[in-house]
């Protein structure tokens, strides 16, 4: 009961039934609350490592493998899709070589055949155009002889014209024909 009066007192005073004041030290400072206190700690941490290694580490281990895991899995899955894109460029730059290849080969055949055929059709109107000028060098031949055989009769037809007209009596015709006569020699 004392002590129940010395707390009714130190609540009502603020100071120790003693009335003086005692001295108290921090307790996990005070010599006596050593030892409790190292057990409550090493408890605790033993409690503390259980709970860490058994539980909490694992779970960490076993998220940090699952996603070295994954990303293994994903860069090797990016290098199959590089290899398969770079194979797809390689078939797409064959292909377009190949059509390249394709439409040079079929240029220089076009250009073959155009080239023949204008080469026929030069010499098709070649031939033509030769036909047309030996024609015309004959035609032309026959006109001159035809037109030499004419300029005979005009000249005769012009001499005796002139000789009736200056002399008023007509030509002897046959001294005109020897006078072209001589005059063609």
């Amino acid at each position: 009961m004392a002590n129940n009066a010395a707390v009714g007192h130190i609540a009502e005073t603020g100071t120790p039934a003693g009335g003086g004041r005692e001295e108290t030290s921090f307790p996990p400072f005070d010599p006596v609350n050593f030892t409790p206190m190292l057990i409550w700690l090493s408890l605790t941490f033993g409690l503390l490592y259980l709970l860490m290694a058994k539980i909490a580490l694992p779970r960490v281990e076993s998220i940090l493998h699952a996603r070295a895991h994954k990303i293994t899995k994903d860069i090797g899955e990016a290098n199959a899709f590089r290899a398969r894109s770079e194979e797809a460029a390689a078939a797409h730059d064959k292909t377009i070589a190949e059509a390249k290849a394709k439409a040079l080969a079929l240029a220089q055949e076009t250009h073959a055949r155009l080239t023949a055929e204008s080469e026929a059709n030069r010499l098709t109107l070649e031939t033509e155009l030769n036909a047309r000028l030996a024609a015309s060098e004959t035609q032309i031949l026959e006109m001159k002889a035809k037109a030499m055989g004419n300029v005979e009769a005009i000249a005769s037809e012009a001499a005796a014209a002139i000789v009736r007209h200056i002399t008023g009596k007509p030509a002897d015709e046959e001294a005109i024909a020897r006078a072209i006569a001589t005059s063609k020699a």
